[in-house]
């Protein structure tokens, strides 16, 4: 029988007891005076939930305010549970604990590194392709026509505080 197919952003059971253990506990600010009384309010939003939220904007690409509120709720709570996991390094201990775990499955060549080329920008890459196509002939590109100017102002140049002179009408004599 098969195995029911997960979509990509849903947290699996296995997983979340992996990164459960990673997930700092919730800071109670020391010497703030709370005026409700405790436990009222909204309740704080689960911890595997908010992550689910943060796996489906990194899985998808969508924006924050994207996020399908039905699912997830608020998504400026999940933005803000977000940057307070990234504050305490939930996200590099999760890759260090993955990387760890992939050595011990797997193993890593720790000797052997490499940096994929896509990662950053070609320094030659101009000089050996040449320029664009969409920009040849563009007015940067094209020679100065001698002499100067190719066109010349039918208005003669005055500064903006001055104004224009008025012309006087010929008298034929």
């Amino acid at each position: 029988m098969m195995a029911k197919r997960v979509a990509s952003w849903e947290v699996t059971d296995e997983f979340w007891s992996r990164v459960e253990p990673l997930i700092p506990p919730r800071e109670v600010a020391a010497g703030k005076v709370y005026v409700r009384k405790p436990g009222a309010g909204r309740p704080a939003k689960p911890a595997r939930l908010v992550f689910e939220a943060i796996v489906y904007v990194l899985r998808t690409g969508c924006q924050w305010k994207a996020l399908p509120k039905e699912r997830f709720g608020s998504a400026s709570a999940i933005h803000k549970r977000f940057l307070q996991w990234e504050a305490a390094g939930l996200f590099q201990s999760l890759w260090k604990a993955g990387l760890a775990e992939y050595d011990q499955m797997q193993g890593i060549a720790w000797r052997w590194q490499s940096i994929d080329g896509a990662m950053m920008k070609a320094p030659m890459a101009k000089e050996s392709v040449g320029p664009n196509p969409t920009d040849r002939g563009k007015k940067w590109e094209q020679a100065p026509p001698p002499g100067g100017r190719a066109w010349s102002p039918v208005v003669p140049h005055r500064d903006r505080g001055q104004r224009a002179r008025q012309r006087r009408p010929c008298t034929g004599a």
